[in-house]
């Protein structure tokens, strides 16, 4: 597995990002508006419009009270955590630098330089979960449930916008639709492109991350009676998610700081966070399965 951290030479089919004019945002002149956070935007409002649909079905444990808050805690939770789990499982030095200039110098709370992860945002969102079932007195599993379903959109968008950005790139490979990018931070008119052909795994991702868990959870939510299981819906996600960013692990780069972890274990950091989260995935389905559940009636909006 090492070996795909061998270059690759360039040759004359293969693409270069740099070639497909894209930006990192829409340049407003006083500010640029980053595509990453019109891809949270718009991932967070998709899930927040399907799930106020979601409710409306036979069987929420929901009414649109508890979307509402959910929609505001759970965005907290994927920022905070995300660049907590970050800072926690990839950047610890960055709990004690003081050195950055401006007025907030601490380096854990500068979310605009970069850096969040993927498994500290899930962690944020089931306390947020948590927070808002304990408020309202709603069954902690079912509305990890109908979170669940609707987490493949945020997914989706926000991988494509790594590839707009030209960030979070693969490996190198040779395949015929390698792409050489940029190898430092680029602006609308700028790019070094380095000549190692690597892996777009971004795109990878989006289509496993997002496209598949989209294609498994929604009709597992609106064909079957899945939703009156609590549990099993938030299992099955779990083990897709996991699985994905476990497979896709092989072909992204690591990060700099990390590659030592995959020169010495064979799997990159990101691979060693996903399997215990298959493992849980896998208890959760199976007591889901042991539960005898009866359809109940929607939640009563206030």
């Amino acid at each position: 597995m090492l070996s795909l951290l061998a270059p690759a030479a360039v040759t004359a089919h293969q693409l270069a990002w740099s070639d497909l004019g894209l930006t990192p945002g829409i340049e407003l002149g006083f500010f640029t508006l980053r595509w990453y956070s019109l891809a949270y935007l718009a991932g967070i409002l998709l899930a927040y419009w399907h799930l106020s649909r979601m409710i409306k079905a036979p069987g929420s444990p929901l009414a649109q009270r508890h979307a509402d808050d959910l929609f505001f805690y759970c965005t907290l939770g994927v920022i905070l955590g995300g660049r907590a789990g970050f800072v926690a499982f990839y950047r610890p030095e960055l709990l004690t630098d003081f050195s950055y200039p401006g007025p907030i110098s601490w380096g854990a709370a500068r979310l605009w330089d970069g850096g969040m992860s993927f498994h500290g945002g899930v962690i944020g969102v089931l306390v947020a979960i948590a927070w808002v079932a304990w408020r309202n007195r709603l069954n902690w599993f079912r509305v990890c449930d109908y979170i669940a379903v609707n987490v493949g959109f945020g997914m989706f968008f926000g991988r494509l916008a790594n590839f707009v950005n030209g960030e979070l790139w693969g490996r190198p490979s040779d395949v015929p639709w390698a792409m050489t990018f940029c190898d430092i931070e680029h602006t609308a008119t700028s790019c070094v492109s380095s000549f190692v052909t690597r892996h777009p795994s971004q795109l990878y991702q989006a289509a496993l991350e997002g496209l598949l868990v989209i294609a498994v959870m929604l009709p597992l939510f609106w064909k079957t009676k899945a939703r009156w299981r609590p549990g099993f819906l938030v299992g099955v996600f779990t083990i897709l998610i996991a699985t994905a960013r476990f497979i896709n692990e092989f072909f992204r780069e690591p990060d700099s700081y990390l590659v030592s972890v995959v020169q010495e274990t064979g799997l990159s950091r990101g691979q060693w966070l996903s399997l215990p989260m298959i493992a849980v995935g896998l208890a959760v389905i199976a007591y889901s399965l042991t539960r005898k559940v009866e359809p109940k009636g929607a939640a009563q909006a206030a």
